[in-house]
């Protein structure tokens, strides 16, 4: 289903919010690695926001995760104080994890394979 412009709107607010807020709460750089937003959907009826975090060298993006789930309700308090103006409800955020550069990179590693062996069944 094809996202609405209030949806695109809203979660383009939600997004560069979050990402102060973040920055704010000191969450952009859990155990020596980075956290960034990589996108946010919001649900036809503006309820539910789906926030996707990207990890960027985190050993265990599972425990990072929690951490950012322990302070969901500061993160949720913050964001309805700077979009309180522009938003009547506040939406439930649901953090995911941003999986899609994980799949580009494994993905990348088995076209480079397909390429040697390749070029060694043309070789022999």
């Amino acid at each position: 289903m094809q996202e609405g412009k209030r949806q695109r709107q809203v979660a383009g607010v939600i997004q560069q919010e979050m990402n102060e807020i973040f920055q704010r709460l000191n969450l952009t750089m859990i155990d020596g690695g980075m956290v960034s937003i990589a996108n946010v959907k919001v649900t036809p009826d503006l309820l539910e926001a789906r926030i996707y975090l990207s990890f960027f060298k985190i050993e265990q993006p599972k425990l990072a995760m929690q951490r950012i789930n322990e302070k969901a309700s500061d993160i949720k308090r913050e964001l309805a104080a700077r979009v309180r103006h522009q938003l009547r409800r506040i939406p439930v955020l649901q953090f995911y994890v941003d999986d899609t550069l994980e799949y580009v990179f494994k993905m990348e590693h088995l076209f480079e394979n397909l390429k040697k062996d390749d070029s060694n069944n043309n070789q022999a």
